[in-house]
């Protein structure tokens, strides 16, 4: 065997072995990557909830008119809002939230107009929400106060009675 024999032995058995180290390390940085990313578990709820309602007074008479506004409730109903402003019932909201649970959030939701008894969407749900949002941009101190559900929880007691 030649010298140059020999630097070509060499050379492919060496390109070989740093091959085979290549495909076990690629090995197993996959394996450990597709391990990791099994052990995920990913939640997305999106619940979408969009109503639209419309009454045609054209055809009715004035005394029809005026018939038709008697059926809604009175402002003073025991569970009426009218006297809550819109920064109370949003810290209501965002507090009844806070807690995670789910009775309270509908209890809450009664209380500010947002669900009627029945369950049914209020008539300002959708205005409501998106008047949340920015909402919470403006009350940034009031959403740090409530860093825990009990403190949620006990603000809920304190000021859903008012």
């Amino acid at each position: 065997m030649n010298r140059n024999q020999k630097i070509a032995l060499g050379c492919g058995g060496a390109g070989c072995l740093g091959l085979i180290v290549v495909a076990i390390a690629g090995g197993l940085i996959y394996y450990f990557m597709r391990s990791s990313t099994l052990n995920r578990s990913y939640n997305f709820n999106v619940s979408t909830n969009r109503n639209s309602n419309s009454n045609d007074n054209t055809g009715l008479t004035a005394s029809d008119n005026d018939n038709s506004s008697n059926s809604s409730t009175s402002s003073d109903s025991p569970g009426s809002t009218s006297s809550m402003s819109a920064d109370e019932k949003h810290r209501l909201y965002h507090a009844a939230g806070m807690t995670g649970d789910s009775e309270l959030v509908r209890r809450v939701s009664i209380k500010i107009g947002l669900t009627n008894e029945d369950f049914t969407p209020g008539a300002n749900v959708q205005k409501f929400i998106e008047e949340h949002a920015s909402w919470s941009l403006r009350d940034t101190d009031f959403i740090n106060s409530l860093d825990t559900a009990e403190k949620a929880r006990a603000y809920i007691n304190a000021h859903i009675d008012d």
